[in-house]
């Protein structure tokens, strides 16, 4: 009888933990950029932690390597059968100098994607995550422009669900963690290029709570260095992401800042400012307003005190334990 009930207890528990771990969506333009290689290796090392569950990947690019490079990364970290979505509606998928290894790590690692065109559509996805979430579980995550989610937001009901983008959302969501904007002013790549409409639409629709974390905030935070170099495996696709983009030079950690939001060590490093808005014009560029205040947005500020090398020692570490 104490046996049963020493069981019943260890499920129990087991239980409240599994409910308790936030359900994850990413989104991420990966493809001229590092630092989304690092993000996405984050988001698996914290599911290794079974401090997060991850849901799905989507990739709001136009490099038709960057969907199979989430796969091969995917693949590596031992999710092989994770959701990629793609952005399908696109007048042109066509692979650029600029992206300097999506390419390779998706031929040098091969995931469960051998094309773009087997990727789910990106709306299709984020609508399948979000319809067989329970309430209010899940945080989308968004490492780069907002075309796909916005997209979501205007979905109509279909086979997937009788609910609308918005409602989907509005059910599902607990928390949107934004990698965006430059605070308190400024104009920041997320939110401008290459459609600053569909930042202005997310932020005028959302209604959830929402934190930015904003250019100012990585752009010191340096990861991927030759700390990095030393001590991941040669044989993981993060070394080789960064051995082809600067060598491991380094590389500022924006992405990464909005990742570690799931984990409680961010208040060592950061505060929030909540008293007003983010306002966004039509260009992209934004601005902290204060005539009002917002019950969902905020943004981070560092505190006084944060050490930005023990905090990008810390992002390079979660990397490091998750890599073979």
């Amino acid at each position: 009888m104490k046996r049963n009930i020493a069981m019943i207890i260890l499920f129990c528990s087991l239980s409240v933990s599994s409910v308790a771990q936030p359900r994850i969506i990413l989104d991420t333009d990966i493809d001229s950029d590092v630092d989304d290689v690092e993000a996405v290796a984050m988001v698996h090392a914290l599911a290794d932690q079974h401090k997060a569950q991850l849901l799905g990947i989507i990739v709001t690019s136009d490099d038709p390597y960057a969907p199979t490079c989430v796969s091969a990364l995917n693949k590596y970290f031992g999710r092989p059968r994770l959701p990629v979505g793609f952005l399908t509606n696109q007048k042109e998928i066509v692979h650029k100098e600029r992206y300097k290894y999506t390419k390779q790590i998706s031929e040098e690692f091969p995931g469960k994607l051998k094309s773009y065109q087997q990727a789910q559509d990106a709306v299709s996805l984020y609508r399948k995550l979000l319809s067989k979430s329970p309430d209010g579980s899940v945080v989308i995550i968004t490492i780069g422009h907002l075309t796909s989610l916005q997209n979501l937001l205007k979905s109509t009901p279909d086979k997937i669900s009788s609910l609308t983008g918005q409602e989907l959302v509005e059910k599902k969501v607990s928390k949107w963690l934004c990698m965006g904007g430059y605070f308190p002013a400024g104009k920041e790549a997320n939110f401008f290029n290459p459609d600053p409409l569909s930042t202005v639409y997310c932020l005028q629709q959302w209604n959830k709570p929402v934190v930015f974390s904003g250019w100012e905030i990585g752009k010191d935070v340096i990861t991927g260095g030759q700390y990095l170099r030393d001590n991941i495996s040669k044989k993981s696709p993060v070394y080789r992401a960064y051995q082809l983009y600067n060598n491991f030079a380094g590389r500022s950690s924006w992405d990464q800042t909005a990742i570690i939001l799931l984990l409680d060590e961010w208040k060592k490093f950061f505060d929030t400012v909540k008293q007003g808005y983010c306002y966004v014009s039509a260009d992209g560029s934004n601005k902290w307003m204060t005539d009002k205040d917002s019950p969902y947005q905020e943004y981070l500020v560092f505190k006084p005190d944060a050490d930005g090398k023990k905090l990008a020692k810390m992002l390079d570490d979660l990397v490091i334990t998750v890599s073979k």
